[in-house]
């Protein structure tokens, strides 16, 4: 597995004279393309020296073990060492979604449960929000329909990763897993005999797709204006500044109308549009892809429960990888680390046990 490295140092160096040349950097999407990728190399090449310098020392430290019996000590206390770096070499080796790189796009949408619902949509939007600045990520609502009571029936949040991240660590490799039914079981505020309810708010979240990504041909789009509604500014509702455009091919449909300005409501609607078109050509590509790789592309199927928040113990629960915790309160403070984390980590296990089979 590792003897993959030696191919990848011809292909570091090459990004690296490739970036060092003036011409790359005025093509800024080839520029991003090569960053990202050298990022990726520098990590696994950095691990991989680490890995083989520890082996040469436990060498070292073995052959003076006849000497001084400490080095013996050493030498078992750098092979342990020498492992934990193996394992994160391993890791880093598996292959990555072509996507996992790419900023994200998250739907949010309101489902069973009525106003308590949509209120239960709004504590996720600003749960992903606080996640995304401790993360050090931008935040930005391209559209968004309240409630009456101040939830959310529908709302699309846009999370930008600043410079080039290291690799997996870019929003849509960690939001990826967020894609599906998240259910609430509490008391609502329009419950008067203060029974717990259960309701449920559905998330998609979509890797933002760059006009490079998706072709789209303007003959292809019928594109309407029309009066915003609900709250918002004292010209919001008074001009027809709301944007909806129809997808021909694919029949999507998309509207905007968080803008004063058509212009801006309909470059919303088309980013939101690209990262439907990307998504939908991707569960395409995975009806013929293997099963692990269908399993992936259905976190983000709205059908499919995966989490369970509980106000009443202060319990979080993930269902697809058994993690729990009681710490509810934090979580949706933005402190979801850990339970992404469990995501991620269950994914990475069953993507090295299909590479190793």
């Amino acid at each position: 597995m590792f003897e993959a490295v030696e191919g990848m140092l011809v292909e570091h160096a090459a990004i690296e004279e490739q970036l060092a040349a003036p011409e790359t950097h005025a093509d800024q999407r080839l520029a991003k393309t090569l960053n990202q990728r050298y990022a990726e190399l520098s990590s696994i090449i950095r691990t991989w020296r680490e890995w083989h310098r520890m082996g040469e020392d436990i060498e070292a430290a073995l052959e003076l073990a006849g000497e001084d019996p400490a080095f013996a000590e050493e030498a078992d206390g750098l092979t342990t060492q020498r492992h934990d770096v193996e394992e994160r070499l391993r890791q880093l080796l598996v292959p990555r979604e072509a996507n996992d790189a790419k900023d994200a796009l998250l739907e949010v949408k309101s489902g069973e449960g009525g106003e308590e619902s949509a209120l239960f949509a709004g504590d996720l939007l600003r749960m992903y929000t606080r996640y995304a600045e401790h993360r050090g990520w931008k935040t930005e609502i391209l559209d968004a329909t309240e409630s009456d009571l101040g939830g959310y029936k529908s709302v699309t949040l846009a999370v930008k990763a600043k410079g080039t991240p290291d690799p997996g660590e870019a929003p849509y490799a960690q939001l990826k897993f967020e894609g599906g039914v998240h259910r609430v079981q509490r008391v609502p505020v329009t419950e008067s005999q203060g029974r717990v309810h259960t309701s449920a708010a559905g998330v998609l979240v979509m890797p933002e797709a760059e006009q490079i990504d998706v072709s789209i041909d303007e003959n292809d789009l019928r594109i309407d204006v029309f009066r915003s509604s609900g709250p918002g500014g004292q010209s919001v509702n008074t001009t027809d500044s709301a944007v909806r455009i129809t997808h021909a091919p694919t029949g999507i449909v998309v509207s905007c109308q968080n803008e004063k300005s058509q212009l801006q409501n309909k470059e919303s609607a088309l980013r939101i549009l690209r990262a439907r078109l990307l998504a939908a050509a991707e569960e395409e590509a995975s009806a013929e892809a293997s099963e692990a790789r269908k399993s992936q592309i259905r976190t983000v199927d709205r059908s499919e429960r995966i989490r369970t928040y509980n106000y009443p113990e202060n319990r979080i629960s993930d269902h697809r990888t058994g993690f729990k915790a009681y710490n509810l309160d934090t979580v949706l403070n933005g402190e979801l680390d850990a339970v992404i984390d469990s995501c991620v980590q269950t994914d990475l296990a069953d993507r090295l046990e299909a590479l190793e089979q």
